[in-house]
């Protein structure tokens, strides 16, 4: 027969609750391929009239160390076939962020790199030291996406090129000492040679390896 003494329950212990990298991750794109488009146009747009500003379309899900234009474009364009280079102190938030939502593999050599991501307070990488393409294939180079302190103010860069009717000026705060020197260095490698996108919060503009910066 059973036994008829009481049993002892013992309390369960409670384990803290610690979350989980899939539910500690922000959200991307709201609704991911209407919003994407959006801003693959603006941003097809930007490269079609370099040095013009576009803003952002839509909002995403924002992590630590990235920019409002940073992760839009990211979200956009990087994708498991598209290797994406961060500088070493970018935080674990923002590499989680883009494996999830991209895919992207993240990978420490420069050269190896689709999409050369520079957020703000980091140094901007030198840019022959970036993939320059191949003779029979110059796509396969690398785009500088490069968060600098302001598109609206700072030193005036006149620009010139295809897409640009006669001139375009674009100002900015935060690009490097020497950034003509080697941006002319980067034209007279054509076809090879990198694109750059600059941001600044929400809003961002492109130059091609075709476009030049007068002295």
């Amino acid at each position: 027969m059973p036994s008829t003494q009481p049993i002892a329950i013992q309390p369960i212990a409670t384990l803290p609750m610690t979350a989980t990298p899939a539910t500690s991750l922000l959200p991307g794109f709201e609704n991911p391929v209407d919003d994407a488009q959006q801003v693959f146009r603006a941003t097809l747009d930007a490269f079609a009239h370099p040095g013009r500003i576009e803003s952002l379309p839509v909002t995403s899900g924002q992590p630590e160390g990235l920019s409002a234009a940073l992760t839009a474009l990211l979200l956009t364009l990087a994708d498991p076939d598209t290797p994406v280079w961060l500088p070493a102190g970018v935080p674990a938030a923002a590499r989680a962020f883009l494996r999830f939502h991209c895919g992207c593999p993240l990978v420490d050599a420069l050269d190896a790199a689709t999409f050369v991501c520079v957020p703000a307070g980091h140094a901007m990488p030198a840019l022959a030291e970036c993939a320059q393409g191949l003779p029979a294939y110059p796509d396969r180079s690398a785009t500088l996406i490069v968060e600098v302190a302001s598109l609206q103010e700072g030193e005036a860069l006149t620009l010139r090129g295809p897409g640009i009717d006669t001139t375009q000026t674009l100002r900015v705060t935060g690009l490097p000492a020497d950034f003509r020197k080697s941006w002319r260095a980067n034209n007279a490698g054509f076809p090879l040679g990198v694109d750059l996108l600059l941001a600044s919060g929400d809003q961002f503009c492109a130059m091609t390896r075709t476009t030049h910066v007068e002295d």
